[in-house]
């Protein structure tokens, strides 16, 4: 949870500025035509330090998402797969890698919903004027706590596509590389290639499941952006087709480093506490160096 905290807090408050136009281009596409033309027209109207405003509820959101869709991800993949040595359950890794994905997601979106909410008001609302705590009053007043969760039903819809694809092409990619890339298992690979792995993995990953969970993406930005705004409204509004590219060329770049940088930051973290990277089923040996690891840090 740790690692899944680190390494989804930093990367999305890192990508901030992207994230910005991203949202600026799904909900004022008029405004903002294009990614050169969004970024110009943002500097020169709001300076450079406007680039990394909703900085603060994308760091808090997505460190409190990545700590329990990492966690759970592993506690669930060990939990539907079962403690073995990988091979006994193989015919069904991939529905594990699914349900487990999936079971992950849903709890942690629960958990993002709040600051996902606050970072669109802010990066959206006109001119900028409105901040982290002036959003969170504006909208708890004017429509109670439940404004807070009136995109949950998107933000699954994006989600847990997202994180599906995302766990399980990070998965079969990992495995395809070792086999037909590498010729060599994991355990034979140096820790720095292992990592490397980690990271081509994942950004291959990021470029699927950003194609996967584009419409729900922008109608997450279009639900959150005015007060009065709905799922059904969000959709009679755009067209299937812009549902599908609206902002994509943005989000293919910003999902693809992200997401490769979450894998390697993640299996960094796990790698410096004597676990082995990401990329296959659990394993007796695994459960055991898990196990070790928290006594070891429990103790200190």
């Amino acid at each position: 949870m740790v690692g899944g905290l680190l390494s989804c807090g930093l990367t999305h408050a890192g990508v901030t500025p992207l994230d910005l136009l991203k949202c600026n281009m799904q909900a004022n596409p008029s405004k903002y035509t294009s990614i050169k033309c969004g970024f110009n027209k943002l500097i020169r109207r709001h300076g450079p330090g406007a680039l990394f405003k909703g900085l603060v509820p994308t760091f808090l959101g997505y460190s409190a998402q990545g700590a329990v869709k990492f966690g759970l991800y592993e506690f669930f993949k060990a939990l539907y797969g079962g403690e073995g040595d990988g091979n006994s359950n193989g015919r069904h890794k991939t529905l594990v890698y699914l349900a487990s994905s999936a079971s992950a997601e849903f709890i942690a979106d629960i958990a993002l919903c709040p600051f996902e909410a606050l970072k669109i008001r802010v990066q959206t609302h006109p001119d900028f004027a409105i901040g982290f705590f002036g959003a969170a009053l504006d909208i708890v007043a004017t429509q109670g706590i439940k404004g807070l969760y009136k995109g949950l039903l998107p933000l699954w819809g994006r989600q847990i596509p997202y994180t599906m694809v995302k766990f399980v092409c990070f998965e079969k990619t990992v495995e395809g590389i070792y086999k037909h890339g590498l010729s060599m298992s994991r355990e034979e690979c140096p820790k720095s290639v292992q990592l490397g792995v980690s990271f081509l993995a994942g950004y291959i990953s990021g470029i699927s499941c950003a194609l996967v969970s584009q419409p729900a993406d922008n109608l997450v930005s279009l639900i959150n952006n005015c007060k009065g705004e709905t799922l059904s409204t969000a959709i009679a509004k755009v067209s299937i087709a812009s549902l599908f590219t609206r902002g994509l060329t943005l989000r293919i770049l910003m999902v693809g480093t992200l997401t490769g940088a979450q894998w390697g930051i993640y299996d960094a973290f796990k790698v410096i506490n004597g676990l082995p990277p990401s990329g296959t089923m659990p394993s007796n040996s695994d459960s055991s160096k898990l196990g070790s690891a928290l006594s070891d840090s429990l103790a200190a």
